[in-house]
């Protein structure tokens, strides 16, 4: 065997056998695939096929597009057309060198093979951009649902608490509002969440607008019942001689107070805390704790700031002020003796400013006759005068008062001897 490699002429004859072997294997193979496979191009029709626009939406809205589909005309080899798949291209409109107004332009296919040839049925389309506008709304979150028994949810906090929308100019107008909910079914303590905003037409529908931001922050307090009423203030007692209020004010003049609902219907205003203006002589600011009344729970604010403003007294006498009785019996003539006319005179203390503003129609002098029998009495009078303003007098002012019988009248609780 040595032998025949040694040998120039065998190893010759071998190669050239071997050559000519590769070769018939190579055009078998070429013979099997060209009688399975064909090479030449075919067509294929893809319909309804959407068109994708390329713009700025948050600038631009699309009022319409003619036509909004088209047919596709693909040529290639089959091989090619396979690649081509839904969602693998798509049919672009590029809209993004243009402004508001009618356009008339020209499709681009986009994500096809290279060797497929796309046409497009029709080529061009008609489409009206419209401009978007913003317009900053306040916003509006509905409380649905009851917390937990005896609870009650509170007035909402939004942040931010105003929005901006954005619409196509023909559509900013009809925009009313910008709305969000939020749920406190069986919640026993406050509530917090992120809510989603919805944008509102006049007739209530929802409209498909951007809104700035999508989301806002909601906070709903749960206590229990409250009631926000007036803060009435207590005040006793009178600075001394020679001295006068020229005003009292306070902060709050309203407070919300917490308690059972069924004390608090029956509450118009709340009674505060008692201020002593005994021995006041010059202006004075203080801070007070309101306190809480019975079956109260809390009070907010808890404190009451006031200011009480003393100035010197000045004094002015008031003639002829009428005495008004009070408690006569229908069977009784009630009549003033003296002073005669049933008039009094008062002198009166106060703040210059104030008593300067004081007629004698502000002021009520009452005598009370109840309960008294016939006969001459000396009845103690009740002066009642607007704020701040006193009755300078040292001693308390009388009057005499006769009752008796009226002519042929049958006197209270008795009988007529039949």
């Amino acid at each position: 065997m040595d032998k025949w490699l040694r040998n120039t002429n065998v190893v010759k004859v071998l190669a050239l056998l071997l050559g000519i072997l590769l070769w018939a294997l190579v055009r078998l193979e070429e013979g099997s695939t060209s009688g399975t496979v064909s090479i030449s191009p075919r067509e294929e029709k893809i319909y309804n096929v959407s068109i994708t626009p390329k713009y700025d939406e948050t600038a631009y809205f699309i009022k319409s597009m003619d036509p909004s589909e088209v047919m596709l005309l693909l040529r290639g080899k089959d091989s090619a057309l396979k690649k081509v798949t839904t969602g693998s291209y798509q049919i672009e409109l590029d809209l993004t060198g243009v402004g508001k107004g009618t356009h008339s332009l020209t499709l681009k296919p986009v994500g096809f093979p290279d060797t497929v040839d796309v046409e497009i049925v029709p080529r061009t389309v008609r489409v009206v951009l419209e401009e978007k506008q913003k317009k900053e709304l306040p916003v509006t979150v509905k409380v649905l649902g009851e917390p937990a028994q005896g609870l009650k949810a509170g007035q909402p906090t939004v942040n931010p608490n105003r929005v901006h929308v954005t619409l196509p100019t023909s559509q900013l107008d009809e925009v009313a509002s910008v709305q969000g909910e939020i749920h406190v079914d069986g919640a026993e303590s406050p509530v917090s969440k992120q809510v989603k905003l919805v944008a509102y037409d006049k007739s209530g529908e929802v409209m498909d607008a951007l809104i700035t931001p999508p989301t806002v922050k909601v906070d709903v307090p749960v206590t229990s019942p409250f009631k926000t009423m007036p803060l009435q203030l207590k005040i006793v007692n009178e600075p001394p001689p020679g001295f006068s209020v020229a005003a009292l004010t306070q902060k709050p003049q309203q407070v919300t107070v917490f308690g059972p609902q069924a004390i608090l219907d029956k509450m118009d205003f709340y009674e505060g805390p008692i201020i002593d203006l005994s021995g006041m002589k010059e202006s004075r600011d203080f801070d007070v704790d309101i306190g809480l009344g019975e079956q109260i729970t809390q009070i907010d604010p808890g404190k009451v700031s006031i200011h009480v403003e003393i100035v010197p007294s000045a004094t002015q006498t008031f003639d002829s002020i009428p005495v008004t009785i009070v408690g006569q019996n229908d069977a009784y003539d009630t009549n003033i003796v003296s002073p005669e006319g049933g008039k009094v005179s008062l002198n009166l203390e106060g703040a210059p400013e104030l008593l300067a503003k004081v007629h004698p129609q502000d002021i009520q002098v009452i005598a009370d006759a109840s309960n008294l029998p016939p006969g001459l009495h000396d009845v103690k009078l009740t002066v009642n005068l607007p704020p701040y303003i006193k009755n300078a007098a040292a001693q308390e002012q009388k009057v005499s008062i006769q009752i008796s019988p009226k002519a042929g009248a049958e006197p209270s609780g008795q009988k007529k001897t039949p």
